[in-house]
């Protein structure tokens, strides 16, 4: 079992999340995850700083923790040539601690160049599925060429290639996902604790890790601790469909307007009991995740960090994820 640490890129400055990765390594936690938007999901968080620059500081600052990104959508916002490019640069800055994570994009993110977000999914996947055979390509170096039914390529050619390529996983929320992670990359991410997910990635071929992000907020007290995901991560609650769907965060803030503090402790561990954070974890171990990326909403991630190092690490570490073949 890994455990990872989430970077908030919606709820924290550049130089804070450099800060908090360099801490993170301190703690124990084996790798950091960054999200890569363009927009916080709400106004309130205040910040959206240029993910693939931030990993390349926290690359610079620190020695043994891995990074990855949680995740990148390749297909609108981003050409997959320019991941390739910045995922093999990364690689190598962090002598082959990166982990590329991918998916299939937020509207939320995508919109915002102009061709548009596709409405329908699957033409998010046609695209998804192109963009790893690019990457993929690029990745085997050379001057390559690429005519697909939605991307092209011509004549690219990645100069600075890693001995030890990244890793490549993929977000999946359902079978079709979770088959086009089996087949096109090398590990599974996901959000939520589905046992179906990793069956589905199992059935399709895939023997990689298996990521997924465990909501938790860390608080004195676990009111305090709701409060704050209240305030600036009520959207974790509304579903993948949600949220891949709403364009700008004013729609997020409208669609979570009803949401209580009872809502949050159902899906969040709350406050300073370690037994809740652990219990949280074990769902997502018993649905056969191993890597494992503790994302923290609480108002004090320098406490939150501390807590970790002192009571999880090694309680968690010694939980094991199911790998039995029905899962």
């Amino acid at each position: 079992m890994q455990i990872g640490y989430k970077l908030a890129s919606e709820a924290f400055g550049p130089a804070e999340l450099v800060r908090q990765a360099v801490l993170a390594e301190r703690a124990g936690f084996d790798f950091v995850e960054i999200s890569d938007h363009f927009h916080p999901w709400l106004d309130n968080q205040g910040h959206s700083p240029f993910a693939w620059t931030v990993l390349g500081s926290i690359a610079a600052r620190t020695e043994r923790i891995g990074l990855a990104t949680g995740v990148t959508c390749p297909t609108v916002r981003y050409h997959p040539a320019i991941i390739a490019q910045a995922a093999a640069t990364l690689a190598l800055l962090c002598e082959g601690r990166f982990v590329l994570g991918v998916g299939s994009g937020e509207r939320l993110n995508e919109h915002v160049v102009g061709p548009g977000f596709p409405q329908d999914v699957r033409t998010r996947h046609e695209l998804l599925r192109e963009a790893l055979d690019i990457i993929r390509l690029l990745w085997s170096g050379g001057y390559r060429s690429y005519e697909g039914k939605h991307l092209r390529v011509e004549d690219a050619r990645i100069f600075d290639l890693p001995d030890q390529l990244p890793l490549i996983a993929v977000a999946a929320s359902g079978a079709p996902s979770a088959r086009i992670a089996a087949e096109l990359g090398d590990g599974l991410f996901a959000t939520e604790a589905k046992p179906e997910i990793v069956r589905h990635y199992r059935d399709a071929g895939g023997a990689g890790p298996r990521y997924a992000e465990v909501s938790v907020a860390w608080a004195a007290d676990e009111h305090t601790a709701a409060r704050a995901v209240l305030e600036t991560s009520r959207w974790a609650v509304t579903g993948w469909k949600v949220m891949s769907e709403l364009p700008n965060p004013v729609n997020f803030d409208a669609a979570t307007a009803t949401v209580r503090e009872e809502d949050i402790l159902e899906r969040f561990a709350c406050g300073p009991d370690p037994a809740r954070y652990a219990e949280a974890v074990r769902t997502y171990a018993d649905a056969g995740f191993d890597r494992l990326v503790l994302m923290n909403a609480g108002p004090d991630p320098d406490g939150f960090l501390d807590f970790y190092a002192r009571e999880l690490d090694g309680p968690l570490r010694r939980l094991t994820p199911d790998t039995s073949p029905g899962t």
